[in-house]
């Protein structure tokens, strides 16, 4: 086998668990799923860990706020409870406040479904990006995370991968570009693999094992 795509299939065993499934979300292309990632990306958006910000979505749709209106709806001091009981401290005061405004601005702007901003947007990448960041707390970071795991069911975006997932590539000795890292697994695992990169990145000592296997 290729010490590429051997590579690519150890990350995919190894590290390959998306950040949507370990927040709990069923990602398909209907509203409220698509919401809950947008939710994730505002979370991860904060220089804050990984861990904590996934464990504060869990916080958030386990108490029920799911959807755009429902968090609107939501009263200020549940969403910082909420974040406070995933430890997302420093953050937890300015974010609640965010998602507020973020759930009322998808709700007025796009009706409350991401799916008329894809169409606003022309399935086109940059464009989605753009977008997105109108989002209160979504940057750049936010909205390239959100493309990252939101190809896996709108596969007009894929390959997409951000700068970190090329660089985490490259710093193995995999390709840097899209296209080259996609030809190394199965299309249904590509947003697994992305993440999985991610992780490599993240984890003391990965690269380094992954190079010498």
């Amino acid at each position: 086998m290729d010490t590429t795509k051997a590579m690519a299939r150890r990350i995919l065993r190894e590290y390959g668990e998306t950040y949507v499934h370990e927040a709990g979300i069923r990602l398909r292309d209907t509203p409220a799923p698509l919401y809950q990632l947008l939710v994730l990306c505002v979370l991860l958006s904060a220089p804050i860990r990984a861990a904590t910000a996934v464990a504060a979505a869990r916080e958030l749709f386990a108490d029920t706020l799911r959807t755009p209106k429902r968090m609107s709806d939501a009263d200020w001091q549940q969403r910082v409870d909420a974040l406070g009981r995933a430890h997302y401290r420093r953050y937890d005061e300015s974010t609640a406040t965010a998602l507020g405004d973020g759930a009322r601005l998808l709700l007025a702007r796009w009706d409350g479904d991401l799916r008329n901003l894809r169409d606003e947007a022309g399935g086109d990448p940059a464009r989605v990006r753009e977008l997105l960041q109108e989002v209160p707390r979504i940057g750049p970071t936010g909205a390239d995370i959100f493309c990252r795991e939101v190809q896996a069911v709108w596969p007009e975006l894929r390959p997409f991968l951000d700068a970190r997932v090329r660089e985490a590539a490259a710093g193995i000795g995999l390709p840097r570009t899209p296209r080259a890292l996609a030809e190394l697994v199965p299309p249904r695992e590509f947003t697994r693999f992305a993440d999985g990169l991610v992780r490599v990145s993240l984890t003391p000592d990965a690269a380094d094992r992954l190079r010498a296997a």
